[in-house]
């Protein structure tokens, strides 16, 4: 997108974002590239107020929050020619219509991969100490666990399963590296020798299920994975096992997963769920073997930064004619989030 005037760009999400996104040392890099006001944050495509400004806009740069980018979206923007997108799926928010009239799409997941695989590294570890169980009994007991009750505790040849070679997939792989555990993988596009290179054992799911301790879900949420854990699947994993899902809640048959965890035989760390937010009587919110978070393992708070960043340098590069970094294609979507 050569030109010889700095491309127009607006923005468009919720606005609360927008200031963890680009403080003002970013902000102020992003308006020595573009033409943008600081001010304008598009909610709403056919509100008449920001009509004006979406004519001339060639670049939107979007964030959570932002109106579906449907056909009707396109037409308020005629002269669109980016989509920069500050967090990381693009599949609830770009149309078809957008799709087919040739707009470059990129998107931060790159950047908001890293504290999802940060995240999902802390909670292995604490789970292979038996953390949370042991800071349950602390509560009730107010005593140390004799050692007869931490004979299988340790993160030693604790076998890990990961399920998905996704970025976030791979960059918790990576962080996994100096640590004492077997890696072991499933993922229908990659090659054992893929998996090698990568630490980790290729298998079939029902083996990687059988084998693994722990098992991280990091899988896109499609319709080829939708309750690819589900109660046979399930019921795979040893007893005491551990279940981390920082992916999709879809991926997992939360009926079947509720049972499994009320009986006590498996243990959960669940970042998402199927629905998101649980219902209030739901007994995930009380059971000492769950430890549940609010979606809390992608980018928060000062991370955000780091996504707004991508999007910067990505603004940069097509301003001076280059092609995105982190482009996401089309035909991307039939095998990522």
């Amino acid at each position: 997108m050569p030109s010889r005037q700095p491309p127009r760009a607006v923005f468009a999400m919720d606005p609360v974002h927008l200031p963890l996104l680009f403080p003002p040392p970013l902000m102020a890099r992003l308006r020595r590239t573009a033409d943008v006001d600081a001010e304008l944050v598009v909610r709403d495509f056919a509100d008449p107020a920001v009509a004006e400004a979406l004519t001339p806009t060639e670049v939107l740069i979007t964030g959570w929050g932002c109106p579906h980018l449907d056909a009707g979206a396109l037409a308020k923007v005629p002269k669109l020619r980016a989509v920069l997108h500050t967090a990381g799926s693009v599949r609830s928010l770009i149309g078809e219509a957008l799709w087919k009239h040739g707009v470059t799409v990129s998107s931060a997941v790159t950047g908001n991969a890293l504290p999802v695989a940060e995240y999902t590294l802390a909670m292995i570890l604490l789970a292979g100490k038996d953390a949370f169980g042991h800071r349950e009994r602390y509560r009730r007991t107010h005593v140390g666990p004799p050692p007869a009750e931490t004979a299988a505790t340790g993160n030693l040849g604790r076998r890990v399963g990961v399920v998905g070679a996704s970025r976030v997939g791979r960059r918790l792989m990576e962080l996994l590296r100096p640590f004492d555990l077997t890696v072991l993988l499933h993922d229908p596009y990659v090659s054992p020798a893929e998996a090698a290179a990568l630490g980790a054992e290729l298998l079939p799911l029902e083996d990687l299920l059988r084998r693994s301790d722990i098992v991280s879900l990091h899988a896109p949420d499609i319709p080829e994975t939708h309750h690819m854990l589900d109660r046979a699947r399930l019921s795979l994993i040893r007893d005491g096992g551990v279940l981390i899902n920082t992916a999709r809640g879809a991926l997992v048959d939360h009926e079947a997963l509720t049972e499994e965890l009320v009986s006590g035989r498996l243990h959960a760390v669940l970042d998402v769920t199927e629905p998101e937010p649980l219902p209030a009587g739901s007994p995930l919110y009380r059971l000492p073997n769950v430890f549940l978070t609010p979606h809390i393992a992608g980018s928060l708070g000062n991370e955000l930064e780091r996504l707004g960043a991508i999007v910067v340098t990505e603004l940069e590069r097509l301003a001076a004619g280059l092609p995105p970094l982190h482009e996401v294609r089309h035909s991307d979507l039939v095998r990522v989030a």
